[in-house]
């Protein structure tokens, strides 16, 4: 049975992934990639267009099943070497958040929506994917 799961990572490092047909989540800690299978479905929400600035974005901005193999290092130079997982994305538009959150099971009704965002990767129904 597959499982869920949304990814927090700025929209700029969310297009590189895609190009690249990867996914990293948590600055390229492993552990949390190990939790993610093969055939599981990802949903990148991106809170900002780039890393550090506050442009408000808040969209999902890729979605994708997570391909066959295990999580690997790749290099992206000066010694950072982030694990990563390959996954298949979908064509997508990027999606606004509010529009969503009456809908969603992991916003509706919730106030503090937002605060299992900080953990950069978390499960979800297959109603919200």
């Amino acid at each position: 049975m597959s499982a869920y799961w949304i990814a927090v990572a700025s929209a700029e490092h969310v297009r590189r992934g895609r190009a690249a047909g990867f996914m990293q989540v948590n600055h390229g800690k492993a552990a949390p990639l190990r939790r993610v299978k093969p055939g599981d479905g990802i949903v990148y929400y991106s809170p900002n267009t780039v890393l550090g600035e506050k442009d408000g974005l808040r969209a999902f901005t890729a979605i994708g099943i997570v391909r066959e193999g295990e999580p690997y290092q790749g290099d992206m130079g000066a010694g950072f070497t982030p694990f990563r997982r390959d996954v298949a994305w979908a064509k997508a538009e990027e999606a606004p958040i509010k529009p969503l959150l009456d809908r969603l099971d992991f916003t509706m009704a919730k106030s503090n929506w937002g605060y299992q965002l900080r953990f950069g990767l978390f499960e979800i129904g297959d109603h919200d994917f």
